[in-house]
């Protein structure tokens, strides 16, 4: 691991003591990541004999977010943000929490779980030094351009929040991070989990030969090349690309519906391929994609998606890992995935606690996280190995 991981605290923090606020469907991150900071700042700042060193058992604060019989909700916190450097945790795509309304469950949607960050931020009352949110799956992130007249959900909110006096935003492979010029004060910092995905890989296949001469990167469309071109590009491989011709005279979902993949690039045959994409939603594309692949002759197919939601299910994966489709799907624990999805033998999850929680720590400190945003070293140390 190099140096600049070894010691995370080294002094108290220049903006405010730390807090963690972690809404309710980041739990389960929340305390991976708050077992991390603790053990860091308990070991780092006992060995340095900071003065008036106290230590932490947790830096995540006491707070509830019930409702109504209505519906509607509010925020409490209970425990005192004057002065802190604030951060919120909120995973906007947890469909699992759910609420009662008008006596019946229902679940929280994306919608949801904003509002709620913003009744956070509200209960904090302007008394936090500095809020910092942490939102892995950034809210309306795929709808960030406007064609004709259509809301700009992802700008939107990027603006509201900077009303409401947060200063950054820590988000994970923004599907257009563009959409950050909306908010040209607020700082936005888009990391990437490339580092940790190859990682999960090498574990569970150790013998996979990761050489121009037997594996290739194929970017599953137009949208997703910048994260493919930067696996290729660290890794010295080949790329290739599919592109999606689509029916813009319909839409199904929303979406204008696909009507063929056509492969760019140069021939899969013979080579096992690694496809990287943002989101696994329905996953009709990538299956698709996969069968195209294995026609034209490629053997092991890695599919890697850093948020797996799997929203009609894992039947349809499941069926064609049986017919030998795909190899492997490599996700994160960045947004909710089902338990179900996690028990299957082809499903594969790197946790990113850990480097969050290395994220959180540099900022709290004052630290560049230009190390943290560039994985290269890294990775090549990985394959080294």
């Amino acid at each position: 691991m190099p140096t600049f991981f070894t010691e995370v605290f080294d002094k108290p923090s220049s903006v405010g003591p730390l807090g963690l606020l972690v809404l309710d469907g980041a739990k389960d991150m929340g305390k991976l990541v708050d077992k991390y900071l603790v053990n860091w700042y308990n070991r780092d700042l006992a060995k340095h004999n900071v003065a008036n060193f106290v230590k932490r058992d947790t830096f995540i604060l006491s707070s509830s977010f019930p409702r109504f019989t209505t519906g509607d909700g509010k925020a409490m916190i209970n425990d005192s943000v004057r002065g802190m450097d604030l951060y919120i945790l909120v995973d906007t795509g947890n469909y699992n929490v759910t609420y009662n309304m008008l006596g019946s469950p229902n679940r929280m949607s994306p919608d949801d779980h904003y509002a709620d960050l913003k009744r956070a931020i509200s209960a904090a009352g302007g008394k936090a030094e500095r809020i910092t949110v942490v939102m892995p799956i950034l809210y309306g992130g795929r709808q960030h351009r406007r064609n004709s007249r259509e809301s700009l959900d992802c700008a939107q909110m990027l603006q509201e929040l900077y009303s409401m006096g947060v200063s950054e935003i820590i988000t994970f492979d923004a599907h257009d991070p563009r959409v950050q010029n909306a908010v040209p004060l607020m700082g936005f910092d888009n990391f990437f989990a490339t580092y940790q995905i190859l990682k999960a890989l090498k574990n569970r296949f150790p013998d996979e030969d990761i050489t121009k001469e037997n594996f290739m990167i194929v970017s599953p469309d137009e949208g997703a090349m910048n994260r493919n071109i930067y696996y290729a590009s660290v890794l010295g491989l080949d790329l290739g690309m599919f592109y999606k011709r689509r029916d813009y005279t319909t839409v199904v979902n929303g979406r204008n519906p696909i009507v063929s993949h056509d492969y760019i690039g140069t021939s899969v045959n013979g080579k096992d391929i690694f496809v990287a994409d943002d989101i696994i939603a329905t996953g009709d594309s990538m299956l698709r994609l996969c069968r195209h692949l294995k026609d034209d002759g490629a053997r092991r197919i890695f599919l890697n998606a850093t948020f797996a939601i799997f929203t009609e299910g894992k039947e349809k994966f499941q069926k064609a890992y049986e017919e030998g489709l795909f190899t492997a799907v490599l996700s994160t624990n960045l947004t909710y995935t089902s338990p179900e999805v996690k028990a299957c033998e082809w499903f594969i999850e790197a946790d990113l606690s850990k480097y969050i929680a290395y994220i959180i720590a540099y900022c709290n400190q004052n630290k560049s996280v230009a190390d943290l945003l560039s994985s290269s070293e890294r990775i090549h140390e990985l394959m080294k190995k």
